[in-house]
């Protein structure tokens, strides 16, 4: 398929709106006029970074200006919601074009309009949270095939360096060590598998825990030198 073959159901689709349509005007693929109104539209055969410059520049001319590609067979729900997400914000119109559908070769999924950005102040709250519970920058930006240590995970490694050199114990005890306030949501959701109970709110750690804490050296040197002071100025 070529970027041209859209261009015949969008025109037809056009005039039949009573649209006087014109192509490749002053570098724009379609001109659609009627009267004072006048409409831009931006042919190609997928949604890229191209597409949207030429489709922002055309907005220094008019508000009404559209994409058009050809209809997506296979859709991914994620890329698609960032797409249209992208489209919206930028304020574009957006057009699919079906050339194998003589009866509606042509779908106006949405017009451009005003977009109005909302902020959601729970998320900026929730990463502020995270941010300011994680004690070091134990993670790589842009990494996204490595596990990442989170705030709650950190805390868990505490917890599970506590219970080594402590031995078992209660959370209680931990807490006055200052484990944390999640401490006993942690040891009984025991998310990772690395605690135990071993007796009536008595905690320690699992084979799988010591394992998994060799993974983890700078942490676990770090609260075990933070154990020992917090142990020193409790005598």
């Amino acid at each position: 398929m070529k970027e041209s073959d859209l261009f015949e159901p969008v025109k037809n689709y056009l005039e039949a709106g009573g649209y006087n349509v014109r192509a490749e005007v002053k570098n724009c693929d379609i001109t659609a006029t009627k009267g004072d109104e006048l409409i831009i539209i931006e042919l190609k055969l997928s949604a890229n970074l191209q597409l949207f410059i030429q489709a922002t520049n055309r907005q220094y001319i008019t508000d009404s200006v559209y994409v058009a590609i050809p209809r997506p067979t296979q859709r991914s729900k994620k890329h698609w919601k960032g797409i249209l997400h992208i489209l919206r914000r930028l304020e574009l119109g957006l057009i699919f074009v079906d050339v194998d559908n003589p009866v509606n070769p042509v779908e106006i999924v949405f017009h451009p309009i005003e977009f109005q950005r909302r902020k959601f102040k729970h998320r900026k709250r929730a990463i502020i949270k995270e941010a300011e519970n994680r004690s070091q920058n134990l993670n790589v930006g842009g990494s996204n095939k490595t596990k990442i240590i989170t705030a709650y995970k950190e805390n868990a490694i505490q917890i599970a360096v506590f219970l080594r050199v402590i031995g078992n114990t209660s959370a209680k005890i931990l807490r006055e060590y200052d484990s944390g306030k999640k401490t006993l949501s942690i040891l009984y959701s025991n998310f990772y598998g690395w605690f135990q109970r071993v007796d009536r709110g008595i905690y320690g750690i699992t084979q799988k825990g010591e394992k998994e804490l060799n993974n983890f050296p700078g942490l676990v040197k770090k609260y075990e030198k933070y154990l020992e002071n917090v142990r020193k100025n409790n005598e």
